[in-house]
């Protein structure tokens, strides 16, 4: 019997130091998982950086590539971001060539999307847009009728939440 392989966002605090990302990221890669997104910022304390993760795995592979992740001695803590209880953002920019008769049609789904118009020229304009991915998703596939000449998308980023009001 085939086991379903389901989406997993892992926030990893890890040591502020060099190579450390490459160690985290090629501890994956030895063990065949592919990773599907992949974010790193500062946090508040200037020691540590966090990495979040988006990979897919059965739950015995998640498991067993957690408890590896922990075992890196640069890996202070390794959290699972689970739906009902975190908070996940992408930021895109998507830069779209458009004919005069079509500008008013983007606006509006701009609009629509609490996008930005964030550059304008005369045959293209590059908008911004952040949200959860599927709010990032659902963008794209509107736009996609329209001439995209570049999309730059960040991955996803989250954090936990105590008392979760948002989507």
């Amino acid at each position: 019997m085939i086991k379903p392989l389901k989406k997993t966002i892992v926030s990893v605090l890890v040591l502020n130091e060099a190579n450390v990302l490459t160690r985290v990221v090629s501890m994956f890669g030895r063990r065949g998982f592919n990773i599907e997104s992949l974010t790193v910022s500062p946090t508040n304390d200037p020691n540590l950086s966090r990495i979040t993760l988006v990979f897919y795995g059965t739950d015995q592979v998640i498991h067993q590539i957690i408890t590896q992740t922990k075992k890196l001695e640069v890996v202070k803590e390794v959290y699972i971001l689970n739906r009902e209880n975190s908070l996940y953002r992408e930021l895109l920019l998507v830069k779209v060539n458009y004919e005069k008769s079509e500008l008013s049609e983007i606006k509006e789904i701009v609009d629509i999307y609490r996008a930005k118009i964030v550059d304008l020229s005369k045959s293209s304009l590059i908008i911004e847009i952040t949200g959860a991915p599927e709010k990032i998703n659902g963008f794209m596939d509107v736009l996609k009728d329209y001439d995209i000449s570049e999309v730059c998308r960040t991955g996803v980023t989250g954090i936990e939440s105590n008392t979760r009001k948002f989507k």
